[in-house]
């Protein structure tokens, strides 16, 4: 196929509200450099991380909820200082359209999919990585420039471009999360923001594991919730029943992180990979250390861990609730729906001048 030279797209010129996103229509297509190959974006999921990029909420200056926008601030992308205008977008599903140097495991008119973090350790960091969509440019374009070594071929996955779309955040943090907390067969497991985007996959995920699942979701929310495999689900102002589960999932943080620590069985595992209600908590350390609880702090993923994930979606036995397509001129609007939560599941964009670009 013949490429253009220029794409619609959406840059994030700063860091800030729904303003610092501008849609523009005279972006260079990139280049693939040596290793790399040029994706056309069939399709990208909208969330958290995204929203929490614009607004510079990973600074340490930040100390409110997701959306609560706190001035001025420098260093607030995954690894600290951005390099705007930056192309946002962290959940792609596309099409190879160009081959770098150097390129062989991938061929033209693959359908791909690559996990949001992806691993760079070394010995200095060996929980290393980047992060696509921040710390280089992302699916909220036309197209895009990925390293092949990153790139799944999921050609033949029983899934479409938008539920392909909504896969690697979702179900890649969720696939981190009950790895590192140990999850298996048998274990009771509770799970923050149960209805959302992570929180469904991981109860999907931990139930295809035999899993006895509890999710913590608004009342409106709980069927849903049910219907991805939870057993029982808890209103969010529940407080959770102590020294009960043997792992939590937490997605949401904030003022009942507590009661989260305490809902553990002694030597239990808390997971966390997001902080929407809050990224300052409060717990009494006693209750930690006395019954031997294990945090983990859960961003970097592991390659095994993705392409476990991307076999069992090939297989036919994981597929994300999509609750609305937005084209990505829209992409205000669907960030907007998103940050209400009145939407269960994953949102979606397509790219393109007038979302028809897939």
């Amino acid at each position: 196929m013949t490429l253009p030279s220029v794409m619609s797209g959406v840059f994030l010129t700063r860091h800030g509200g729904p303003e610092a996103l501008e849609w523009r229509e005279d972006i260079s297509v990139p280049q693939p450099g040596p290793g790399e190959v040029l994706v056309r974006v069939l399709a990208a999921g909208v969330n958290n991380t995204d929203i929490n990029t614009r607004e510079g909420w990973y600074s340490a200056d930040v100390t409110g909820a997701t959306g609560d926008l706190q001035g001025n601030v420098e260093a607030g992308g995954w690894s600290g200082a951005l390099n705007f205008p930056l192309i946002q977008g962290g959940d792609l599903c596309g099409e190879v359209v160009a081959l770098g140097e150097g390129v062989s495991r991938l061929s033209l008119g693959q359908r791909v999919i690559c996990p949001i973090n992806q691993p760079r350790p070394t010995a200095e960091n060996p929980v290393g990585f980047v992060a696509i969509g921040s710390e280089y440019n992302g699916a909220f374009a036309e197209y895009c420039a990925v390293p092949e070594a990153d790139l799944y071929d999921v050609t033949d996955a029983p899934l479409s471009d938008i539920e392909l779309a909504a896969i690697p955040c979702a179900f890649g943090t969720a696939a981190g999360l009950l790895d590192r907390a140990g999850v298996k067969g048998g274990h009771k497991v509770l799970i923050t923001g149960a209805s959302g985007g992570v929180g469904l996959a991981a109860v999907q995920l931990a139930t295809a594991m035999d899993a006895h699942v509890t999710g913590i979701s608004s009342p409106a929310k709980a069927d849903v919730v049910l219907e991805a495999g939870a057993k029982a689900v808890l209103n969010r102002d529940d407080v959770p029943p102590v020294e009960t589960f043997d792992a939590v999932v937490d997605l949401v943080a904030g003022p009942a992180w507590a009661t989260l620590i305490d809902a553990l069985k002694p030597g239990g595992h808390y997971a966390v990979a997001g902080a929407i209600a809050g990224p300052i908590v409060e717990a009494d350390l006693r209750r930690i250390y006395l019954r031997d609880i294990t945090i983990h702090g859960c961003t970097y993923q592991s390659q095994e861990v993705f392409a476990a994930l991307v076999e069992k979606l090939q297989d036919g036995q994981v597929k994300p609730l999509i609750s609305k397509i937005y084209p990505l001129k829209d992409i205000r609007k669907a960030q907007e729906d998103f940050m209400s939560k009145r939407y269960p599941g994953k949102l979606v964009l397509i790219p393109g001048k007038t979302g028809d670009g897939a």
